[in-house]
């Protein structure tokens, strides 16, 4: 039964899968989470809802791959720059300002929804949260291993907090949208010293 279902969920070719997500995106920022259907996106997509629901079962698990399939993608092990400052900068600059935008902006409208549906908080935790996590977890074991930060510092487990506080709380507190720029400078001032690494 198992591969009769990952053969049916593999019929849709990638580039309609990216052209589906895409659509999924557009609907988010036009009218939200809440009023997201899947009645929308098959209309949207011409798509049938049976297919959409063999495809991705839900909603909820429709948008968390399609905000996921936004984000560059993953920060592989042969990218080591030898240091801990240019790992987090290359993490950072995955994205361009343009982009940085677009998913600001796309993370506070679904804000609300992820803490009120458990669904949607379950389906971000797998495919954006945990990947994410891992990837810092990758960088800070080469910067132990280089010995450029202790293994006890305990602001190490506060990294993930760091980056993501700050990208959230630029537009709330600036009022400006996060920037390739800030995100560099706050990492220098902010995430480097607390780790007890160096900046230059």
């Amino acid at each position: 039964m198992t591969e009769v279902a990952t053969a049916r969920r593999s019929r849709i070719t990638p580039e309609r899968e990216a052209e589906l997500y895409e659509a999924v995106l557009a609907l988010l920022r036009e009218v939200g989470y809440d009023a997201l259907t899947m009645d929308a996106v098959a209309s949207r997509t011409r798509s049938s809802k049976a297919t959409l629901y063999r495809q991705w079962g839900g909603k909820a698990e429709l948008v968390a791959k399609a905000v996921r399939h936004n984000k560059p993608g993953g920060f592989a092990d042969d990218a080591d720059t030898g240091s801990l400052k240019g790992d987090l900068h290359a993490l950072t600059l995955r994205s361009d300002d343009c982009e940085m935008a677009q998913n600001s902006a796309l993370m506070r409208a679904l804000g609300m929804a992820i803490h009120d549906n458990p669904d949607l908080l379950s389906a971000f935790k797998e495919h954006l949260v945990e990947p994410e996590m891992a990837q810092f977890q990758q960088v800070l074991r080469r910067a132990i291993d280089r010995g450029e930060i202790r293994a006890d510092n305990p602001a190490i487990e506060y990294l993930p907090h760091m980056m993501i506080g700050a990208f959230a709380a630029r537009t709330m507190l600036d009022e400006q949208p996060p920037t390739q720029a800030f995100l560099v400078s706050y990492i220098d001032a902010v995430v480097l010293p607390a780790l007890g690494a160096p900046t230059t």
